[in-house]
């Protein structure tokens, strides 16, 4: 029996209260961001858990630590001022297809970027649309970070873009840690220029199973059976009429309705 508008409402209000609390960070790729206070590290550091986030949560962590204490335990530091033997060190890092080529080019991108720019919120704004959407915002992304002439090309499957109908889950993970503010202590709310309003849920395994259960999401996909761009967009129009200011804060309660076996 499908349920009503209020129950889905007050299953998705409760769920998202209960998760979206400090006690989430811990065993949450968020945590490695959460160890720092400048907004580079954080930009830095968030980015990067984001993009591994794939696999067993421990092992994030521990990978993504393992990058930490790699950049001498200070990020934006070792990025601005790092000597080119500093790199020999990132040559055995591994974390499943992620790789050690993949790794230098981070940390190109990122030193040339930060030569330039204060915020990585810059590089996910087109020029000509102060306030762009989700859409338009990792577009402009992907564009920026893949067109630089070292770029190794096997680098790009980390990178997603909805221009290839990719759901983005980690690049959208990473935008609502940056971008969702509120006073509960989870997410930054660093950047101003994307809103909260504009983001676009991501659907990682426990999302897209708890999101079908609940009848939010009913694309059908493909033999690979992995959401796309497009089941984002259903996913985050059904929960704007929930929280049309705030979509994907119910991230907290259909992640943490999954992860917790709740469903």
């Amino acid at each position: 029996m499908a349920l009503t508008h209020d129950e889905l409402a007050d299953i998705l209000n409760t769920k998202a209260d209960q998760y979206n609390r400090p006690s989430f960070i811990e065993r949450d790729p968020i945590s490695i961001p959460h160890r720092f206070t400048q907004k580079q590290d954080i930009e830095i550091m968030g980015f990067w858990a984001a993009v591994l986030a794939w696999g067993q949560r421990p092992v994030i962590l521990r990978k993504a630590s393992e990058l930490v204490e790699l950049m001498d335990g200070a990020p934006y530091d070792f990025i601005r001022n790092h000597q080119e033997t500093d790199l020999k060190r990132f040559l055995a890092f591994k974390h499943r297809t992620f790789n050690a080529t993949d790794a230098l080019y981070f940390l190109h991108f990122f030193h040339r970027y930060y030569q330039q720019n204060d915020s990585l919120e810059d590089a996910f704004l087109p020029e000509t649309t102060p306030h762009p959407s989700a859409e338009q915002a990792l577009i402009v992304f992907h564009d920026r970070f893949c067109c630089d002439p070292y770029f190794p090309d096997r680098t790009r499957k980390h990178i997603a873009t909805p221009a290839r109908n990719s759901s983005c889950k980690r690049l959208l993970m990473f935008l609502r840690w940056m971008v969702r503010r509120d006073d509960r202590g989870v997410d930054f709310g660093l950047w101003t220029r994307l809103q909260p309003a504009q983001l676009v849920m991501p659907i990682d395994v426990h999302v897209n199973r708890v999101a079908r259960k609940l009848g939010l999401l009913t694309r059908q996909v493909g033999k690979s059976a992995q959401p796309d761009w497009k089941a984002a967009l259903e996913l985050t129009g059904v929960l704007r009429q929930f929280d049309p200011a705030d979509p994907v804060r119910y991230d907290f309660a259909l992640f943490g309705l999954g992860v917790e076996g709740e469903m």
